[in-house]
């Protein structure tokens, strides 16, 4: 079967990566046919209009940076002051999509290492996958206290260390839901194309930029766009930290929104929220929306699409002098000479490593881990026993409640966002039309819809209202995690190969067999890597869900994070482990019991392998 493989001569393609293998014969890795589009584009003529919006868009963009970096460092003071005047609208807007930018970059990178330590190192995936469990479910809230002021101590002058606990933070919401992404695409790449990887000798850098990063674009631009909606609901968390009388506060777009809704400025709050929604769209417009159509035709087909996704940037793009320039020059070089590098440093390493040096770093470095978790181990159990026995108690039947919810919350969550992922997925021009929609709805800070629907569900009572508090409880979960399984729904349906949709309807099947042996299928490694950082983000999302405070009465449901809300609120840190560690333990063992099972099967049944 051919799966777009070609050797040329020393000419690069339109499509796909090239790279140079150690017979010096240029390889190239093609996983879609030529585009209309792309025919169209390199049929066009570079135009002056395209030089003029790129080189006009370069200088704004420079412009903007400049203004946010020397009206951030004004800012940044020893106090600092959130004004609510509209002119500081575009400084913080710019300043804090620079710390989404640096933290996306971050989850990029940890995401693409990580990622492939545990596809491709059975022996880490025992330990890294669990490990990927635990951070993304813990409640962050619960230890930001902690995290900023250690970070702080680390970074004593000035408001670095501020900073980079604001960039962590945001991190932390974006890196794993594109970690399990780039993993499972990395275990359900088909063995046919692993074959020819194999057979022409590419080694690990030529494989991951010919092959892995290719086949997983699709699944890491749809969770890259949800990363950084999630993004912006940490932007509050991180740019309004107090402590005490201890002032953490960072200028930021997150910061205005909170201080205006803090100062009851229903002005300031709306041009806030517009801003907000304009810098989103502008963003779907300039660089979600160009990448998306990138993307395309890295999806594994033989046959052409019959509509490929458009994006004016990305033809103005492609049209351009100025960028045609800058690849020929700078860009195409630097990649050629990173290839030969790294290539050659590969060649050069090849061979077994040395047994016992290997052996020996391993039981030393195993020896430290088991060291240090015996010495924490202890420490632990040694503050838990101070606990009380009604407490103890508690913690098994709030395990349950807590799961019962999480859930329930998932599977409403998978009754809605499977079809409607898939209707969007499958039809390219309402994806273009939806996709800056869904941004916006997932961008928007969830908590602070949390008091109305207490009030809703609840009425502001304090007393008799546990069943209703337990439904507002679910509804925040789905506010918070919905959004996973709908992006990675619509990549997969955006992934499935357009020979198989031509096949389905040439053999005539209907809508409930299509589904059975198209559908399902293909889009089922993510809905599993969905489901999956939905968990996370319902587990991490159970802190405020069953802890709410409306109108001065506090309304908790019995569960791991009311629990957990009202240690951290009352400084009692034996409840505080005890509930963080009976939800780390329930977390690995609900992956080892369930999500590992449903990896295997779509590593090994539901992946196009032959």
């Amino acid at each position: 079967m051919d799966w777009g493989w070609a050797a040329t001569n020393g000419e690069d393609g339109e499509l796909g990566n090239t790279g140079t293998t150690r017979a010096g014969t240029r390889l190239r890795l093609r996983f879609g046919a030529l585009l209309p589009l792309q025919r169209a584009l390199a049929a066009e003529r570079t135009s002056w209009y395209a030089d003029l919006a790129i080189g006009g868009g370069l200088l704004a963009l420079l412009y903007l940076l400049v203004q946010a970096a020397t009206g951030g460092s004004r800012h940044l003071t020893s106090t600092t002051q959130i004004h609510l005047a509209y002119w500081a609208l575009p400084v913080y807007a710019g300043l804090s999509f620079l710390r989404m930018l640096a933290a996306y970059v971050l989850a990029l990178v940890f995401s693409i290492v990580y990622g492939y330590a545990a596809a491709y190192n059975r022996r880490a995936e025992r330990i890294l996958l669990p490990i990927l469990d635990i951070l993304q479910s813990i409640p962050i809230l619960s230890f930001l206290p902690s995290f900023v002021l250690a970070l702080i101590a680390l970074f004593p002058h000035g408001r670095t260390g501020v900073e980079v606990a604001a960039i962590l933070l945001i991190f932390t919401s974006q890196a794993w839901n594109m970690t399990f992404a780039f993993y499972s695409a990395l275990i359900t790449i088909p063995r046919e194309l692993r074959e020819v990887a194999a057979m022409h000798r590419l080694s690990p850098w030529q494989r991951l930029r010919q092959l892995e990063l290719p086949y997983a674009t699709v699944g890491l631009v749809w969770n890259s766009m949800m990363s950084w909606a999630g993004g912006w609901f940490f932007l509050m968390e991180s740019e309004m930290f107090t402590l005490g009388s201890r002032d953490f506060r960072l200028p930021g777009l997150g910061s205005y929104l909170q201080q205006a809704a803090n100062a009851g400025s229903v002005g300031a709050t709306v041009a806030g929220l517009l801003t907000l929604g304009a810098l989103i769209v502008l963003l779907d417009q300039l660089v979600w929306r160009p990448i998306v159509a990138w993307s395309d035709k890295f999806k594994m087909e033989l046959v052409t699409g019959e509509q490929a996704p458009r994006s004016a940037v990305l033809i103005l793009l492609r049209r351009s002098r100025i960028v045609a320039w800058l690849t020929a020059t700078v860009f195409t070089p630097a990649l050629e000479r990173l290839d030969q590098s790294l290539t050659r440093r590969a060649t050069e390493t090849a061979g077994p490593p040395p047994a016992r040096r290997s052996n020996l770093a391993s039981s030393i470095t195993t020896v430290v881990v088991a060291a240090l978790v015996l010495v924490a181990l202890a420490r632990g159990v040694t503050l838990i026993e101070h606990l009380p026995r009604q407490t103890l108690a508690l913690l098994p039947a709030a395990a349950g409640e807590t799961t019962l919810r999480v859930f329930l919350a998932l599977l409403v969550t998978t009754l809605w966002t499977v079809p409607a992922g898939v209707a969007i997925g499958l039809n390219k021009p309402l994806a273009n039309t939806l996709q800056p929609v869904v941004q916006i709805l997932a961008s928007f800070p969830a908590t602070a819809l949390f008091p109305g629907i207490v009030v809703a569900l609840v009425g502001g009572a304090a007393t008799g209202a546990s069943l209703d508090l337990n439904i507002a409880a679910v509804i925040l979960m789905l506010l918070g995690t919905q959004w996973y399984v709908l992006f990675n729904v619509i990549a997969g349906a955006m992934a499935i190969p357009d020979d198989l949709k031509e096949a389905s309807t040439l053999f005539g099947l209907g809508r409930a067999l299509r589904w059975r042996t198209l559908i399902l299928p293909a889009i089922f490694p993510y809905l599993v890597t969905g489901l999956i950082t939905a968990a996370g983000g319902a587990w991490n999302a159970t802190i405020v869900a069953e802890f709410v405070t409306v109108r001065g009465h506090t309304l908790s449901v019995l569960g791991l994070g009311s629990l957990i809300a009202q240690a951290t609120e009352g400084g009692n840190y034996a409840l505080l482990l005890a509930a963080t560690a009976l939800l780390s333990i329930l977390v690995v063992a609900i992956n080892r019991l369930f999500w590992r099972r449903l990896y295997h099967l779509a590593e090994f049944r539901f992946s196009l392998n032959g």
